[in-house]
């Protein structure tokens, strides 16, 4: 048995959300003249300074919050905090796949909190029900119809994320055909309707890699704003007897790895390694990567990784 060591990246943020001032228009009014605002591209790249986020003082963009701004919440001296998409962002900046790395707990939080609501925004313009014409409310964490006053609320997509050990040294790891030579993942999968997510990690690992995983169990979450996910993280032990079937199509290679090459790969970033842990030569040898230390991925293998079982 092993747990995280720790919450991954994305959800060790404490800020308060202040959902309470989403419901006071005067409030956010008030506030918006010494508020902050987080400017956001339409390829989700956001400015930086300093190694963190570069915020935009709010009565840069006028006297009151714009129409299409969200209220994010209140920083640690209770500033207002938001966030607005812009087509182009002046000075320096970064992807959040990459550079979130360096931004601190709450930093990190306050940027996935801002793609994912976003990215909502951008595909929520129009009603799911009557395709009538929808316009924020509630500091942004609404959409509501413009005729029948009806609210719409952001969508979060469950997807479940497993490391598959063997109970002992092993951990299969897999790739899609479109990455990076070398880089190797655990699995996921969307959750479907009707569907528990003990099930979910059934199904999916069975239709990635053709194996039947036993003992589903549930370490931890994060949010995972490409474009607006929550991952949900698990353990389960497969046979690496069972031999690999990529029955989907999404998984172009999968192989089981021994605790000592993934702990090397967690040191050094990564060292040419066979699939059955002896150092390749030749054509045989391998770039065993691990995914980014923003991801929940990461953290699951890294806390199998350094675990006894």
């Amino acid at each position: 048995m092993f747990s995280l060591d720790q919450p991954p990246m994305l959800s060790r943020a404490t800020f308060d959300r202040a959902d309470e001032i989403r419901d006071d228009p005067d409030r956010m009014l008030s506030g918006w003249a010494t508020a902050r605002v987080l400017l956001v591209d339409g390829n989700g790249r956001y400015p930086v300074a300093d190694g963190g986020l570069h915020w935009l003082d709010a009565t840069h963009l006028g006297a009151e919050p714009p129409a299409d701004a969200v209220f994010l919440g209140l920083d640690s001296a209770g500033g207002d905090l938001w966030t607005r998409r812009v087509d182009h962002i002046d000075g320096p900046t970064d992807d959040p796949r990459r550079g979130a790395h360096g931004l601190d707990a709450d930093e990190a939080g306050l940027l996935a909190t801002a793609l994912g609501i976003l990215n909502w925004h951008a595909t929520a313009r129009f009603s799911p029900v009557d395709g009538s014409v929808t316009a924020p409310a509630r500091g942004g964490w609404v959409r509501r119809h413009v005729e029948s006053g009806v609210d719409e609320f952001p969508r979060t997509d469950p997807a479940i994320i497993t490391v598959v050990h063997d109970g002992a040294d092993r951990v299969l790891l897999g790739r899609q055909t479109v990455w990076p030579d070398g880089w190797y993942s655990t699995l996921a999968g969307f959750v479907e309707p009707g569907e528990s997510l003990e099930q979910c990690v059934l199904r999916e690992v069975h239709e990635e890699v053709g194996i039947t995983v036993r003992e589903p169990r549930y370490l931890g979450s994060q949010p995972w704003p490409f474009p607006r996910s929550l991952m949900l993280g698990f353990a389960a032990i497969g046979d690496p007897d069972e031999p690999l079937a990529f029955l989907d199509g999404e998984i172009g290679d999968a192989a089981w790895f021994d605790r000592a090459e993934v702990i090397e790969a967690l040191a050094e970033g990564g060292d040419w390694v066979r699939a059955d842990g002896a150092v390749g030569t030749g054509t045989d040898e391998r770039h065993l990567r691990l995914p980014g230390s923003i991801s929940i991925a990461r953290s699951l293998i890294t806390s199998w990784a350094y675990s006894d079982r």
